[in-house]
């Protein structure tokens, strides 16, 4: 029991990281630069470290994050990689 409490805390850690990152995905339709392919699924765009929102037809639905201050698109990309490891050694 205390060691699934345990995980279930780690993984809640791990995704309030990986959702924290400042505006990652928050990039203008029009903004966006292609990460994957025609009718990637979102899974596989992930995969890649990339952002996916298929909610606007007409547009890139798998981008990369946007770049900021202090996070460039290669460390935001292997931070996702890392969050995205760790979630799967845990479930």
């Amino acid at each position: 029991q205390a060691a699934m409490e345990q995980k279930f805390w780690l993984l809640v850690m791990v995704l309030f990281l990986g959702f924290s990152i400042p505006g990652q995905c928050q990039v203008q339709p029009n903004a966006r630069v292609n990460c994957g392919y025609p009718y990637i699924s979102a899974q596989e765009c992930y995969n890649r470290g990339c952002c996916f929102d298929s909610s606007i037809v007409g547009v890139i639905w798998c981008f990369f994050p946007q770049q900021n201050a202090g996070i460039d698109s290669d460390q935001c990309y292997w931070l996702r990689k890392s969050l995205h490891k760790m979630i799967l050694i845990i479930i």
